[in-house]
């Protein structure tokens, strides 16, 4: 009988009709989520997420049926934040190149590399929402790197798949170092200096190929032994 609850609430939340206020807890727990997984990987207890969100477990299990619906709906939520930003920025910028950076210093401050456990926690990649949110953001990515190209301002030999993958490194957190407190402290410093190597004067020849987005989800199906989808 509970569980028949749940879903009838959850089916309710989700509707075009969902209240204000429920609108409102929802997006806070997302947010509590978030940062929770930041700080404390996938393992989060339910309840400490509601703690963090200022709602009751009952509210949150209205809104999430369990771990894996709350981290999936958390990813698509940084996953759609990072890309209006990089839209917003390729709008405003007069120069692409810029825009590439001011799009790839706000995807560090989502933290995505300390969010790399939640791909692995029962997320669905094949879901319809994530998959459109993952090619939105490779052809936002895409778009900025190829008019940066055409300015004369970034290398002809890298990817958008080597740019994300930078960002998810210097974003994970140093085991044994104070997590993401630390590198908080110099991850715009190092992204600075990234782009800097992505830029066109006389720059060092790189081992290996270029590496699109495609490529990297293509190597972690064959990792985790599941079909592409390419």
């Amino acid at each position: 009988m509970g569980s028949t609850v749940i879903a009838t609430d959850v089916a309710e939340d989700r509707g075009p009709r969902l209240r204000a206020d429920a609108r409102r807890n929802r997006e806070r727990i997302i947010a509590a989520a978030r940062e929770m997984f930041v700080e404390h990987g996938a393992e989060v207890p339910f309840d400490e997420v509601a703690r963090r969100a200022g709602v009751g477990n009952a509210t949150l299990y209205r809104h999430f049926a369990d771990r894996n619906e709350l981290a999936q709906r958390v990813i698509l939520s940084v996953l759609e934040r990072i890309t209006e930003r990089g839209e917003l920025a390729l709008a405003e910028e007069p120069e692409a190149f810029t825009a590439l950076r001011r799009f790839a210093h706000g995807a560090t401050e989502e933290r995505i590399g300390a969010l790399c456990t939640l791909m692995s926690a029962g997320v669905d990649k094949t879901h319809p929402e994530m998959v459109a949110a993952r090619a939105r953001l490779e052809h936002l990515v895409e778009t900025l790197m190829e008019r940066s190209r055409t300015e004369g301002r970034l290398r002809t030999d890298v990817g958008s798949g080597d740019l994300l993958m930078a960002i998810t490194q210097l974003t994970r957190p140093l085991p044994g170092m104070g997590g993401c407190v630390v590198n908080d402290r110099f991850v715009h410093r190092h992204l600075d200096v990234l782009l800097d190597g992505l830029s066109t004067p006389d720059p060092t020849p790189l081992s290996g190929t270029a590496v699109a987005l495609g490529d990297i989800e293509r190597l972690a199906a064959e990792h985790e032994g599941r079909p592409s989808g390419h």
